[in-house]
C-alpha cells in the first residue's frame, strides 16, 4: 500500500519567492523603477509580482508616492524579516559555490582609463601565471562610495585614504606630456612648438564626473605650468574637444584628430610602439600626486588577494623603476 505525504501547509503557504524577491528590492531602492533595474525585469514585473504579494498576505505593503514608494508598518514588518532570511541564503549559496569551485576570485576596482591602457594590455601573462585565480574587475571614478555589494579587495586610485581597513602604498606619480600621431605631427609640423599646439586642434579631458580625482589636470593648467595663457589661442584655431572619458580622446588622438594630454604610465607603450609620439619635450610632473596601491586588511592572509596585489606592484615597478621608486621613496 503506498504511503501518501500530507501536504505541507507551511510550504503551501510560502508565498513566491519571485514576488518577494521584487518586495525587497522595492523596498531597498524605495523605488519600482529602480527595482526593475536591479533584477533586469520590467516595472509592470515588479508591480504586478508585489500586488500578488500584498493579495496573498491580505495586507498593503507599500504606500506609493509619485514616483518613489514607502514601506506600510506591515512592509517593514515583513521587510525585516525576509532580508535575514535572503542574507542567509545568499551566503549559504556562495560557501557552496566556493566550495564547488577551486578558481579564488579577487575584486580588483580601478578607473576605465587604467583599466583599458594599463591593466588590459597585462592580464593575459597574469592569467598564465596564475590560472587558479578569477579576477572581478570594477571600473569607476566614483572611489569613495562603492555600488551596493562591491567590497574590493584591491583598489587602484588617486586617494590615499578611500575607506576604513584599507591599507594604502604610492605607485607613481603623474608625468603628463602632449602626444599626437607621428602622421599627424609630419602633417602639422607647427605642432613642435607649444604655441604651435596651443592654436592647434585639442583634444581635452574634461572635469565632469571626476569629482573623486584628488587633482584635475587639462590644457589650460598643462599650458598654464608652462606660462602659457590658453585663453591666448588663436581665434581661428581648429577644434577644441572636450570629453570627460580618456578612453575616446586617446581613440582620437590615433585617428589623427589632434593632440591630446598622455599620462605616461598609460600612454608609454603607444609611444614605444611609435604609434604615438611625443611633439614636444616639455612636460608636467606631478611629484605630490599619486596613484596609489589600497590593500583590504581583512584579506592580508588571502593567498589570491596577495599574489595579485605582489603581482601588480612587480608591474609597477619593473615597467616604470624610477617613478616607482621616487614614488615610493
Amino acid at each position: 500500500m503506498v504511503k501518501h505525504t500530507e501536504p505541507d501547509q507551511a510550504l503551501i503557504k510560502m508565498p513566491s519567492l519571485r514576488a518577494v524577491k521584487a518586495f525587497v528590492a522595492a523596498a531597498k531602492y524605495q523605488s519600482f523603477t529602480r527595482a526593475a533595474e536591479a533584477l533586469c525585469v520590467t516595472q509592470a514585473a515588479i508591480s504586478r509580482q508585489i500586488r500578488e504579494l500584498e493579495e496573498h498576505l491580505g495586507a498593503a505593503l507599500f504606500n506609493r508616492a509619485g514616483r518613489t514608494v514607502e514601506l506600510t508598518a506591515a512592509g517593514a514588518i515583513f521587510f525585516d524579516a525576509v532580508q535575514l532570511s535572503f542574507t542567509n541564503i545568499s551566503q549559504a549559496a556562495d560557501r557552496i559555490r566556493s566550495s564547488e569551485n577551486p578558481k579564488q576570485v579577487v575584486t580588483l576596482c580601478c578607473s576605465s582609463a587604467f583599466a583599458n591602457f594599463w591593466l588590459g594590455p597585462r592580464l593575459p601573462a597574469f592569467f598564465e601565471a596564475y590560472p587558479e585565480i578569477d579576477i572581478n574587475l570594477v571600473v569607476t571614478q566614483n572611489f569613495l562610495v562603492m555600488e551596493n555589494g562591491v567590497n574590493p579587495d584591491i583598489i587602484i586610485c588617486k586617494i590615499a585614504k578611500t575607506h576604513e581597513g584599507y591599507h594604502s602604498q604610492p605607485l607613481v606619480c603623474d608625468v603628463i606630456y602632449p602626444v599626437c600621431t607621428p602622421q599627424y605631427l609630419e602633417q602639422h609640423p607647427q605642432l613642435r612648438s607649444l604655441t604651435g599646439i596651443r592654436d592647434g586642434a585639442l583634444l581635452n579631458l574634461s572635469p565632469f564626473g571626476r569629482s573623486q580625482i584628488a587633482e584635475h589636470v587639462d590644457w589650460g593648467v598643462w599650458f598654464a605650468y608652462q606660462s602659457i595663457d590658453i585663453k591666448t589661442r588663436a581665434s581661428d584655431a581648429p577644434h577644441y574637444f572636450n570629453s570627460n572619458d580618456y578612453n575616446l580622446l586617446i581613440q582620437l588622438a590615433l585617428a589623427h584628430q589632434g593632440v591630446a594630454l598622455g599620462w605616461n604610465y598609460l600612454v608609454e607603450p603607444y609611444l614605444q610602439k611609435g604609434l604615438l609620439v611625443r611633439p614636444v619635450a616639455e612636460q608636467l610632473v606631478h611629484r605630490e600626486t599619486r596613484h596609489y596601491l589600497s590593500f583590504n586588511e581583512a584579506k592580508s592572509r588571502d593567498l589570491s588577494c596577495c599574489l595579485l596585489r605582489d603581482w601588480l606592484l612587480e608591474q609597477f615597478a619593473s615597467d616604470r623603476p624610477g617613478e616607482f621608486i621616487e614614488a615610493n621613496a
